[in-house]
């Protein structure tokens, strides 16, 4: 049962039950539109305006017009946030090319559709953050850097990371970690990498087919101040199965161990220090950095 009591659909809040899209809507028929999953935490948005900023350059890579300023689209989150009274829970916004049948954009109304709802979200179970993730990697690839460009967060693309974690489904994993086509590890299906090595840190740039993740910035930031260094560069599977720590961010999952790889054992098999270190700080941080929705 759904939480939600109404949604943002193009300029105004409407009923749950009478928010409806049209059947020509081109994020539905061809994935062609851009998304942000945003987290609100005791009465707060995290991150509101990175998350704002990623979407409108989202928009751009993929010349989609929104027809509102980044403000005015905060404003509207925070307005759909209240009507809805979520203090703690998830935000999801979408906005579509526009409506009409055939792929060229030229010949359909180009008015996106934007919709902003709320709902509660859990990926894993708790017990799941408490021992850490059992991982596979999946056969399905993420796609190339020259196809699609990782760093816009786009419907379409997601795919393949679906594909991936019905791979992880079929044999009982926690997750699944992508590959890009050379072989390297991108990121999970929908959480970026980190790895910990003689206590650094270490996570696959957006150039191997990682998103740039809000949380996964937030967590960089976070081990800079904690006098971690953080390493960007190509991650292969070699340097998973053994490295000594290992953890997954993103905005819905938050930050959460993984402790087997390919039924290998990473480190001594449990969430280590400077992963419990990091789950911690952002813990704090997502109390500190967030966008006050409600009136004190």
């Amino acid at each position: 049962m759904s939480m939600a009591k109404c949604v943002y659909l193009n300029g105004k809040l409407v009923a749950w039950e009478d928010a409806h899209l049209g059947i020509y809507d081109h994020g539905f028929l061809y994935g062609d539109g851009v998304f942000e999953g945003i987290r609100a935490y005791d009465g707060s948005i995290f991150r509101l305006t990175d998350h704002v900023r990623r979407l409108y350059r989202s928009a751009l890579a993929l010349a989609i017009g929104i027809p509102m300023d980044p403000e005015a689209f905060r404003a509207a989150i925070i307005e759909t946030v209240r009507a809805n009274e979520l203090r703690s829970g998830y935000i999801r916004v979408s906005v579509s090319r526009g409506t009409g049948l055939g792929l060229d954009p030229e010949h359909i109304d180009k008015t996106p559709t934007i919709v902003i709802s709320t709902e509660q979200l859990r990926l894993y179970p708790e017990s799941m953050y408490e021992n850490g993730l059992d991982v596979i990697t999946a056969s399905t690839r993420v796609p190339p850097a020259v196809c699609i460009d990782p760093q816009i967060k786009s419907l379409g693309r997601y795919i393949n990371n679906i594909l991936a974690k019905m791979e992880a489904n079929r044999v009982g994993a926690g997750e699944a970690l992508m590959l890009n086509m050379a072989g390297n590890v991108a990121e999970a299906t929908g959480d970026n990498l980190f790895l910990v090595r003689s206590g650094k840190l270490i996570t696959p740039p957006t150039s191997e087919g990682a998103l740039v993740g809000i949380t996964r910035d937030a967590v960089i930031a976070l081990a800079e101040k904690m006098g971690l260094s953080v390493i960007e560069r190509a991650v292969t599977l070699y340097d998973c199965y053994t490295s000594d720590e290992a953890f997954l961010t993103g905005t819905a999952a938050e930050v959460i161990p993984m402790v087997r790889l390919d039924n290998r054992t990473i480190g001594d098999g449990k969430p280590g220090p400077i992963t419990h270190d990091i789950i911690a700080a952002f813990r704090r941080c997502t109390a500190s950095e967030g966008e006050p929705a409600f009136d004190a």
